[in-house]
């Protein structure tokens, strides 16, 4: 995967986790291969103004260690991971995919992406256990960058 330089259009890279966390929602509801899923959302949504090759990056990424991702959550939540509010799990699932897989992007870019995205679409107070969940995984998975 190309890696971007640091002046990449962050806007373009928001839009492409709200398309994401959406992808993903559709996703985790469905039961459907990611491929359909990133097909639907490719003819669906209006894909020309959001980063299309970190949306398939995302959620091709979510798709291929949800295992994993979800076991690095388990220890900072409160429920089973599929009892999580799907949206929730949605934004916590993209966010432990790039804390873990996307080194190039700051934790805390990672954490305030993922709790602006469980505003716009998530329960009332879910940006809060987001934030809260996530603030507990990147001190795990970014402890160096954490400190730093």
């Amino acid at each position: 995967m190309a890696q971007h330089p640091q002046g990449l259009d962050m806007a373009a890279r928001s839009r492409a986790r709200r398309r994401a966390l959406q992808a993903l929602y559709a996703w985790q509801l469905s039961g459907s291969h990611m491929n359909a899923v990133i097909e639907q959302f490719r003819h669906e949504q209006d894909m020309e103004v959001a980063d299309l090759e970190y949306f398939e990056d995302l959620l091709r990424g979510v798709e291929k260690h949800a295992d994993e991702l979800d076991a690095c959550l388990r220890p900072h939540i409160d429920r089973e991971v599929a009892q999580v509010d799907p949206i929730e799990r949605a934004a916590l699932r993209l966010a432990a995919y790039e804390l873990k897989f996307r080194p190039d992007v700051p934790y805390r870019v990672v954490i305030n992406e993922a709790i602006e995205v469980t505003k716009r679409f998530g329960a009332d107070h879910g940006h809060s256990y987001v934030n809260g969940v996530l603030d507990k995984l990147a001190a795990d998975l970014r402890a160096v960058e954490k400190r730093g």
